[in-house]
């Protein structure tokens, strides 16, 4: 069964961090472009940060130079750094895998003004 599990969300005030994880299981993300996407409430799901299949990076404007994304694939998991968090940043975030359409439940992200 396939499996993206996100964790590392929270409650921060603003100019915070969090460091959130992505970890797969029943598939490998080994060759498979990886993002994080965020939903608030009555809005569209956003794409936030990407990683291709071999390391390449791509962020929503919106949080260029404040967010970081990784992945390690022997850990089979990705990775979004979030620095200088804004309460604009508040939303759940999803880990996705858009070629094999698998979706994690998604971790909330709070920042408290």
């Amino acid at each position: 069964q396939v499996q993206l599990v996100e964790s590392g969300g929270g409650l921060v005030p603003d100019g915070g961090s969090l460091r959130l994880s992505c970890a797969a299981s029943g598939f490998l993300i080994t060759g498979y472009n990886m993002g994080w996407y965020r939903q608030i409430p009555g809005k569209a799901r956003e794409l936030v940060a990407f990683i291709t299949f071999d390391g390449d990076r791509n962020y929503v404007d919106s949080v260029k130079g404040r967010f970081t994304v990784s992945r390690d694939n022997a850990k089979n998991q990705v990775y979004l750094q979030m620095n200088s968090l804004k309460p604009e940043d508040t939303a759940i975030y999803y880990c996705g895998c858009p070629t094999a359409d698998h979706w994690g439940q998604g971790t909330q992200v709070t920042v408290s003004s």
